[in-house]
């Protein structure tokens, strides 16, 4: 299994605690377990993330911090802020044919494009982490030029993420912490072989709250990526 980055069990686990089913905050807004990791700052549970360009990895961010980041040429390019924008792409264009094309095998995936490995790369959720797919890139291609969204992936940070689970077939525009959230709720809910009916109840409330927090956009109304959207 390949892993995307090095995202940890525990940074699993708290990523799909605060991407869905969260818990109240203490009475003092702050969680005195997470520490922002660039300046060891208090934070709260829900809070930003940067991420590590060279090793793919999330870190948890003070807001200073993030505003800090916020802003291009920040961190000499080894960080990077992970944006807020969620996007529902309801006119995404993705038959069967291409899906299969992409030799996924399973229902989800995630796709960004990687600034260190100068190529787009696909994960796919599973229950012990984030699997790295072989991408081919000549289905990709064609996927990118039916859906031009594609091209407004900010690189790093942001993920095309396909849920193709029964009978509907859904597509967002996510940060890419969306995406290891719903890597470690699989995780943390999966049982015995098939994962059991909690975790399928778990990965549908996660869509649906997904969907909530999501702007529609489609093709004759594209969305650029806005600051702190």
């Amino acid at each position: 299994m390949s892993a995307a980055g090095a995202v940890a069990s525990p940074r699993l686990r708290k990523l799909a605690r605060q991407g869905t089913d969260r818990p109240p905050p203490p009475a003092t807004g702050v969680d005195v377990e997470e520490r922002c990791e660039l300046c060891s700052a208090p934070i709260p549970t829900v809070h930003r993330h940067m991420l590590e360009i060279a090793s793919r990895e999330l870190l948890c961010a003070c807001r200073p911090c993030s505003v800090l980041f916020d802003r291009d040429g920040a961190g000499a390019g080894r960080y990077k802020l992970v944006p807020e924008r969620r996007l529902r792409l309801d006119e995404f264009a993705l038959a069967d044919a291409a899906w299969e094309e992409l030799r996924i095998p399973v229902e989800m995936a995630f796709f960004f494009r990687s600034s260190a490995a100068e190529r787009v790369l696909a994960y796919y959720p599973g229950p012990m982490g984030p699997v790295e797919s072989q991408l081919e890139l000549s289905a990709w291609r064609e996927i990118a030029r039916q859906n031009p969204v594609l091209q407004e992936l900010e690189p790093d940070v942001e993920a095309l993420l396909v849920s193709r689970v029964g009978d509907e077939h859904r597509h967002w525009l996510v940060p890419l912490d969306d995406c290891y959230g719903l890597v470690g709720l699989i995780r943390t809910h999966w049982k015995g072989l098939s994962g059991g009916k909690q975790v399928w109840r778990e990965i549908e409330r996660f869509f649906a709250e997904l969907d909530g927090r999501s702007r529609s956009a489609t093709r004759s109304s594209p969305q650029s990526p806005q600051k702190g959207a």
